[in-house]
């Protein structure tokens, strides 16, 4: 069977209760996952599905499930619905990506991970957090009283939608 089903199904059919408990467990797994390959500083990473997964110490299914995390830092992007453990993965992490993805998803204890620290400088680091501050700060453009209002009625914003503030 597909190992990319076998992790929907076992994370689809967890109850309340045990999915709190899997979801801690595997986001410690999933750190060490991330510091094991990033220690390596290879960005490249090839090899038998069953074969990585335990040279990273899990299951191949838990292991499905951190490329489907990855997976969008990595060139080229994996068919994950395709994936068997016999699969021969060939790919490369684009580690400013990752970083950035890593943002996205709020995931700090990632992020702050100490190898960063050799594996991006502190420039590319701080321009990987400005690219996603920019791409998720709100901007509100300010209408003057006087200048047209923005619903489009074609009134003065001061006739139009400043009175309904």
């Amino acid at each position: 069977m597909k190992v990319f089903k076998l992790w929907t199904q076992m994370t689809e059919s967890l109850n309340q209760t045990q999915a709190a408990a899997f979801w801690q467990d595997y986001l410690q797994t999933e750190e060490a996952i991330y510091d094991q390959l990033l220690q390596k500083k290879d960005p490249h990473v090839q090899g038998k599905l069953a074969d990585l997964a335990k040279e990273f110490s899990v299951e191949p299914t838990i292991f499905a499930g951190f490329l489907d995390g990855i997976n969008e830092s990595i060139d080229p992007v994996l068919e994950l619905e395709e994936l068997e453990d016999t699969t021969e993965l060939d790919f490369t992490i684009d580690y400013e990506k990752l970083y950035y993805n890593m943002q996205e998803a709020k995931a700090k204890w990632l992020y702050d991970l100490p190898i960063w620290e050799e594996l991006l400088t502190q420039e590319q680091r701080n321009a990987q957090r400005k690219k996603f501050l920019d791409a998720h700060t709100r901007r509100v453009e300010k209408v003057g009283r006087n200048e047209p209002c923005p619903c489009g009625s074609g009134k003065k914003y001061k006739h139009c939608c400043l009175n309904k503030e």
